[in-house]
């Protein structure tokens, strides 16, 4: 009996590293050591290195002992351990999250997910899957609703310890040249990662503040995890911060807002309406809008983007 936990872990360990080694490319035991540290699994060196030994000798895995630290793949010809079990569907799935979800992901989550997306890419390049499966990351893209622009270039240091720092509810060291020019040095409480079109956003509060802030992720000079941790504030919600306008530069003001919009450039308003509670009137040449919106920067540039096509714009300020 006593000697059961310890099979069990042994067991699990097997099954964990078997399902991270690779196939078409090598893995240490030094990498194989931080992806199960990014899953949770902590275990010291030597007894990964023995279990890799271990493994070697009875599954059909490639260990090259030309240089240390050794690289582990498995063989050509071999499936592995994880690859029969992944449908085209599922390696599908795993490639849309590896394309649309990795930088809203944490860094040591992702980290850890290398084995499957090697795996996905694996499945859909071999034979047993159909043409159509194989195309179908050809045939599908998010597409943007503005003027495309490239992403402002993120430091992967700093990306890594914000997502950290955010995923373990821990205080992080920060320095940061905001759009003006002026540099801080300061601690902050990560709440929240946001995309907004190319553009990453850190939600948090400064030590010794009780308000949250918007930090873009690009203007972050350096970044390092603490080991202090913190408790979450029950009182903050991403969304509700989202609702509230706070990205848009609002301030959760709500309006009761009316216009009057051309029919060609208001269309898309019938289809896509700007609240539950919007209502349309139609008119001979034109809809007159009234929907009920938080008030912000991004609502003027909305509207004024549209030129003389929208007239009569009335706001009434509603109770907070």
């Amino acid at each position: 009996m006593p000697k059961r936990p310890v099979s069990l872990e042994t067991l699990q360990l097997s099954h964990e590293l078997l399902r991270r080694i690779p196939k078409g490319r090598t893995i240490t035991a030094p990498e194989l050591r931080q992806q199960l540290a990014d899953a949770g699994f902590e275990r010291d060196m030597r007894t990964i290195q023995r279990q890799l030994e271990t493994l070697s000798e009875f599954y059909d895995i490639d260990r090259d002992d030309s240089a240390k630290p050794y690289q582990y793949s498995w063989k050509p010809c071999a499936k592995g351990l994880s690859l029969p079990c992944l449908s085209a569907q599922e390696s599908l799935l795993l490639m849309l999250a590896e394309q649309h979800l990795s930088s809203l992901l944490p860094a040591k989550l992702m980290k850890s997910m290398d084995g499957f997306f090697t795996q996905a890419r694996s499945q859909l390049g071999d034979k047993s899957t159909t043409q159509r499966e194989r195309e179908w990351l050809e045939k599908i893209r998010v597409i943007s609703t503005s003027q495309p622009l490239l992403p402002p270039k993120i430091d992967p240091t700093v990306f890594d310890q914000v997502s950290n720092a955010l995923y373990g509810n821990q205080w992080l060291e920060v320095d940061y040249k905001n759009a003006a020019g002026k540099r801080t040095a300061t601690r902050v409480m990560p709440l929240g990662l946001a995309q907004q079109g190319p553009r990453m956003y850190l939600v948090c509060r400064f030590d010794g503040y009780d308000n949250e802030r918007s930090l873009a992720l690009h203007r972050i000079l350096t970044a390092r995890a603490s080991t202090l941790t913190f408790e979450r504030p029950k009182d903050f919600d991403l969304k509700q911060y989202d609702d509230d306008g706070r990205f848009g530069y609002g301030d959760g003001q709500r309006v009761r807002l009316s216009f009057r919009i051309e029919k060609e450039a208001g269309l898309h308003l019938l289809e896509s309406p700007l609240s539950a509670d919007q209502q349309v009137v139609e008119l001979e040449d034109a809809y007159e809008i009234t929907a009920t919106v938080v008030d912000s920067a991004m609502l003027e540039w909305w509207l004024r983007g549209f030129g003389r096509a929208v007239s009569g714009v009335v706001k009434a300020l509603l109770p907070l």
